[in-house]
């Protein structure tokens, strides 16, 4: 369904809300920068992140994406956005600093979930139709091992 999309903020002790950001449509995962004031949040139908200001409540900028984004996860320092794109299967690199795609890494076949390693050293992406989590190292930004589910 086409339309627009609202990222909604709200106070943690009273859960009164503070304001309504517009975005893009079809919105699916929001992530926070570490320490940075940055939101990243995948828009499904338009193939995108939008990357929201939270000192400003802005959206500052809409970086594309590949096919389909509906995972968000940022690594410890910050430094770099992993997007899983469930069509394309494939992960999106973002540098935070240029807010631009650096890298692409095949994911498997569909996939959907990525988590980064606590020490950022790994991203690990599950695959819904083939019942795997693929594991890429963040340093040379590829894939290194499949770990099978089942």
């Amino acid at each position: 369904m086409k339309g627009k999309n609202y990222v909604r903020r709200f106070r943690g002790q009273t859960l009164n809300k503070v304001l309504g950001i517009t975005v893009l449509t079809f919105l699916m995962l929001v992530s926070i920068a570490g320490a940075s004031p940055f939101a990243y949040i995948t828009n499904s139908e338009s193939n995108s992140v939008s990357v929201i200001d939270a000192t400003t409540n802005k959206v500052t900028t809409t970086i594309p994406v590949g096919s389909n984004p509906i995972g968000v996860a940022i690594n410890p320092n910050g430094t770099k956005v992993y997007v899983v794109n469930a069509r394309s299967s494939d992960v999106s690199v973002i540098d935070t600093a240029t807010n631009s795609v650096v890298a692409t890494v095949r994911a498997g076949n569909f996939p959907q979930g990525i988590v980064v390693s606590p020490n950022g050293k790994k991203v690990y992406v599950t695959n819904r139709d083939s019942n795997n989590v693929f594991v890429i190292d963040t340093s040379t930004n590829t894939f290194v091992s499949t770990l099978n589910t089942g």
